[in-house]
């Protein structure tokens, strides 16, 4: 009877031996597992400010491209210039102020109408184009006929003073193409005007059919009744 019973009490020593060591083994496993999930849950890509988690690049020529910029992006290419324009000369019909310079006939605009005073004449009118102020000289106006060149004379004794023409300002000269009484002369439709013998750039003017002997012309004025050419 003692054996059986020292047996039992045996048996049940075995088996709490047995349930405390699976008991420490499944606390063992259960304390790793907690650790292992916390040490996963501290990994540098959870870390806050890692470029993985804030989503923006730390790559330097990024950064410089989003850098304002405050100096000039170049020299300004309307910069004034230094060096002055040179002016168009008189003569040229180029535009522009001919104060004090001469007058070529292409600095001018031109016009003819016929007149019946003194047995006919063709009254010669020049004014200075728009934004040109230039002097006619106190000497006869250059008139010439046909292609051999015959040139009107003069109809007053002296010289007149010389002219500033600018706007509104109008200068007139008078040309009697026929001084004789005979029936010759040269059957024309224009005549040729210049400003002086060295205008280089005479005008050619219709004036109609006209009969030319011996031709007349006075030196400029300002009024058209004193550009009458009364032999």
């Amino acid at each position: 009877m003692f054996g059986n019973r020292n047996r039992r009490k045996a048996l049940l020593a075995s088996a709490a031996l047995v349930g405390g060591a699976l008991l420490m083994t499944a606390c063992q496993d259960t304390d790793g597992s907690a650790d292992n999930g916390a040490a996963q849950s501290s990994s540098p890509s959870a870390v806050a400010g890692s470029p993985s988690a804030s989503g923006e690049s730390e790559d330097p020529e990024d950064a410089a491209s989003d850098a304002p910029t405050d100096g000039p992006s170049g020299t300004p290419s309307d910069s004034a210039s230094d060096e002055p324009t040179a002016s168009p000369t008189a003569g040229s019909g180029g535009g522009g102020s001919r104060v004090g310079q001469e007058c070529g006939a292409n600095d001018l605009s031109w016009s003819t109408r016929s007149e019946s005073q003194a047995g006919g004449y063709i009254l010669v009118m020049a004014k200075a184009k728009s934004g040109i102020t230039c002097v006619l000289p106190a000497a006869l106006p250059t008139v010439a006929f046909g292609s051999d060149g015959t040139e009107a004379g003069p109809v007053e004794q002296a010289v007149g003073k010389q002219i500033t023409l600018s706007k509104g300002t109008v200068a007139y000269a008078g040309v009697n193409p026929k001084t004789t009484n005979t029936d010759g002369g040269k059957e024309l439709d224009s005549i040729i005007v210049a400003v002086g013998n060295e205008d280089p750039n005479p005008v050619s003017l219709k004036v109609g059919t006209i009969t030319v002997d011996k031709p007349v012309v006075t030196n400029w004025h300002t009024a058209p009744k004193d550009a009458v050419p009364f032999n």
